[in-house]
């Protein structure tokens, strides 16, 4: 890192300099240790060794570290080289100019379906090195991310409205507007306006944030090159912007939604009506729970989200909803396109690639009964119909059949019988799996099952996947998640960064 630094040398643009250290920085960025902050362990640890090195290379490292990193790092990076200039270690050309850069205006570049925007703000050193920096959010990403519980919002934040994918810097200000206006007049499913620099900043900052928790997501390969210069202009934009809120989508108004779809023209031609209400109530569900709660909006790129990750991943339909749902979604799009607005164009698109996506519906989406699988035990386990479920409720209750003779006056219970989603019924099957077992091991392996059951945290079982997958047997990993709850199960901070350190343990001997 301090060779490429040299580099830093033979610039004289404080934005050529910014986007160096950025390179620099970004190469640990979304790297995760089991037992130690990445910024602390590297990026701090990189201060120490330029402090150390005292050489022009590092004086110029340490003078934009001051400016794009850590809060930690700046500070430590800030003492480090005035330290060395008092020595006389010389400074790059640059230096007093670097991070002295304001914003000049702020835009987007959307389009008409609402799956992403390319925010744009421009920059300029007191007028000269104008610049624009490029953001690349996608709605669509994020609330696949949110869906599957990768990230999980802080207490008291809002849920981000979409996620930072890419990013990337030009000096060609004026040509990247000209081109953005004309795309804006000319492609009728695109839109060019002017931001409020506030409401920007919000925006940025809460799709940064949920890249930066999300493990591993989905970003351009050459995103951490620009993550610190991004944040740094990022923070630099006046504060005081707020995200919209997304509406409330209670019960009632969801089944007035549902209510007005059925009555419409557009679903007049289909033919099972108990089939087409469980679809639409589906349709709705993924517009509020997983779209910021925009239930209407429609688009090809959410359409086939839809159809091919959500329900495939998330819901047990009956064969008669998994014939119907493609023509649901149809319907549903011309009709939701009509009441909000969805040039024709925009319609047309979003029906071809529900078309598209409709031939590869069968394939994607498995029925667990292809695998095997008893209907009625499934039915069992997915009294919700949350197909997701299925795998952490086997791994919690495997033993759903079977006789059990209980001690005092019970007798003989079939287990067949029991319903593992009542507490009761559930102690029963857990009784049989652990004979002879006391009191408090029983309530420990109770507490357990009912967050796998329910699926809180999301990390329970995928560290429990995590520890099959490296060789640990079932009941050991039990045990290792009992102690875990025991110890951090009323701090839910604590209890996903337990988790977190647990999904690293080396596979047995």
């Amino acid at each position: 890192m301090l060779r490429h630094a040299r580099e830093l040398l033979a610039v004289r643009s404080p934005l050529d300099a910014e986007l160096i250290v950025s390179e620099i920085l970004g190469s640990w960025w979304g790297h995760r240790l089991p037992d130690g902050d990445v910024e602390e362990v590297i990026g701090e640890a990189l201060v120490d060794y330029a402090r150390a090195a005292a050489t022009p290379a590092a004086l110029a490292l340490l003078t934009g570290m001051a400016y794009m990193g850590t809060p930690r790092q700046a500070a430590k990076a800030e003492r480090a080289a005035l330290e060395l200039m008092e020595n006389g270690v010389a400074r790059p050309g640059w230096a007093d100019r670097v991070g002295m850069v304001a914003p000049e205006g702020c835009y987007v570049s959307r389009d008409v379906f609402g799956d992403q925007d390319s925010i744009i703000c421009t920059y300029s050193y007191g007028g000269t090195d104008g610049h624009a920096l490029v953001v690349l959010v996608d709605r669509n990403k994020a609330g696949a991310v949110q869906s599957t519980g990768d990230a999980l919002a802080p207490a008291g934040r809002p849920p981000a409205s979409g996620m930072v994918r890419d990013a990337w810097v030009s000096s060609r200000v004026d040509k990247l507007l000209d081109h953005c206006r004309r795309e804006g007049r000319d492609n009728p499913l695109m839109r060019f306006e002017q931001l409020d620099p506030r409401d920007t900043k919000a925006l940025l900052w809460s799709a940064l944030d949920l890249t930066d928790e999300t493990d591993d997501p989905p970003v351009n390969e050459n995103f951490g090159t620009y993550h610190a210069f991004v944040r740094a202009r990022v923070d630099i934009l006046p504060p005081g912007g707020r995200l919209p809120q997304p509406p409330v989508y209670g019960p009632d108004r969801r089944a007035t939604i549902a209510a007005r779809f059925l009555a419409s023209d557009e679903a007049e031609g289909l033919s099972d009506r108990s089939a087409a209400s469980r679809c639409a109530d589906l349709i709705i569900d993924y517009g509020c729970a997983y779209d910021f709660g925009r239930p209407l909006r429609v688009s090809p790129v959410k359409s086939e989200m839809f159809l091919l990750d959500w329900l495939p991943r998330k819901v047990l339909l009956s064969p008669a909803e998994q014939e119907a749902v493609p023509h649901v979604l149809g319907a549903w799009v011309r009709w939701a396109g009509k009441r909000t607005g969805l040039p024709e164009e925009g319609v047309r698109a979003t029906l071809d690639a529900l078309w598209d996506a409709t031939a590869k519906f069968a394939e994607a989406y498995r029925d667990p009964s292809a695998f095997g699988l008893d209907r009625a035990l499934v039915d069992r386990l997915l009294p919700d119909g949350d197909l997701e479920a299925l795998p952490r409720r086997a791994f919690a209750l495997p033993f759903l059949s079977g006789t059990h003779r209980r001690s005092g006056r019970h007798g003989v219970i079939d287990l067949s019988t029991l319903d593992p989603a009542d507490p009761d019924d559930r102690r029963v099957i857990l009784e049989f799996e652990h004979p002879g077992a006391d009191e408090e091991h029983l309530e420990a392996h109770e507490r357990l099952t009912e967050r796998l059951w329910k699926g809180e945290p999301p990390q329970l079982w995928e560290t429990a996947q995590a520890l099959l997958d490296v060789g640990y047997e079932r009941h050991e990993i039990l045990h290792r998640l009992i102690d875990l709850l025991d110890h951090r199960g009323d701090d839910p901070e604590a209890l996903r960064e337990a988790l977190r350190v647990l999904r690293h343990e080396p596979p047995p001997e």
